[in-house]
């Protein structure tokens, strides 16, 4: 099983790209701590990180785009898919989760927390993150697909990429605007009972 020090490094001019765009988001995510989502402008964000309002929307299209950014899904897609070949996709999925959040950061963690408040607070936000499960569900259902060697538009794929989503939102939105430590050993417990079969 490779591991993320077997990956090649990144080139300088995208590991500038990659500090350039999280210190625009940890300035956001700042303004909107001490003045609010609704009152900051992405021209105060673009001041605050001493870059131009044309530069925050080379990297963020929208203002709700750099709260919903983050850079987990190449690290959970390649950890997915660097589990042990016997382990079935739901086994897998879980190990990922474990393997890239137990390597977070506090201060990671906590960026974590901090825009899941921001998402389940803000209406357009919230309809944002919505939408964007939809393309989850397609990544889902292409990396269980060449797991266990069917095509992604299988029914029983489809079903289960759509059910591990659900379970996950339906955790998300119990939790509500306080995240904590706790969380992600509930989002470990939702997949766990979509392993068994969601036993009621």
């Amino acid at each position: 099983m490779s591991s993320q020090d077997d990956r090649p490094l990144p080139g300088l001019r995208e590991r500038k790209k990659a500090r350039t765009r999280a210190a625009i988001q940890q300035h956001a995510l700042r303004l909107f701590r001490e003045q609010g989502y609704e009152a900051t402008t992405v021209e105060q964000i673009a001041e605050a990180a001493e870059v131009s309002p044309s530069t925050f929307f080379r990297y963020f299209p929208t203002k709700e785009d750099v709260v919903l950014w983050d850079d987990l899904d190449p690290l959970l897609i390649a950890a997915f898919e660097a589990q042990p070949s016997e382990l079935t996709p739901i086994q897998a999925l879980r190990g990922a989760f474990h393997q890239v959040f137990d390597g977070l950061s506090a201060e990671l963690i906590e960026r974590q927390w901090e825009r899941s408040r921001l998402v389940m607070t803000v209406p357009e936000l919230r309809m944002r993150m919505l939408d964007q499960f939809t393309g989850i569900i397609e990544v889902i259902a292409e990396l269980v697909a060449r797991r266990i060697g069917r095509p992604a538009g299988d029914l029983a794929v489809r079903t289960f990429a759509g059910a591990v989503i659900g379970a996950l939102l339906a955790t998300f939105f119990a939790i509500g605007a306080e995240p904590d430590e706790k969380t992600l050993d509930q989002m470990d417990k939702c997949l766990a009972l979509v392993e068994a079969g969601l036993p009621l």
